[in-house]
């Protein structure tokens, strides 16, 4: 697994953590957690499906979420490089 994957989950493990240590009741921890992590079971930082057709959303995703930084992708063509940046900033990233 992607060290940046792992920093991602080890993150949410984090915040999953703040819930369960909460004063809130056990019920509403229980359901907060169900709903939070169906939720981020379906991140592209949790869960990748990489296809021709969508590498370049699922790169502009993890590099506007901070999920990975252009050093990570530093081996890629610099058009293609130069195109995420250009998105990005278009983005307001």
């Amino acid at each position: 697994m992607p060290r940046w994957q792992e920093a991602y989950m080890e993150q949410l493990i984090g915040e999953y953590a703040k819930l369960l240590v909460s004063s809130k009741p056990a019920s509403e921890k229980f359901w907060t957690l169900n709903e939070r992590m169906c939720k981020d079971l379906k991140h592209i930082g949790v869960q990748v499906r990489m296809s021709r057709s969508t590498m370049i959303n699922n790169l502009i995703v993890l590099l506007a979420d901070g999920l990975i930084s252009f050093e990570n992708i530093k081996d890629f063509s610099p058009a293609l490089q130069e195109h995420l940046k250009l998105t990005l900033e278009y983005l307001g990233h």
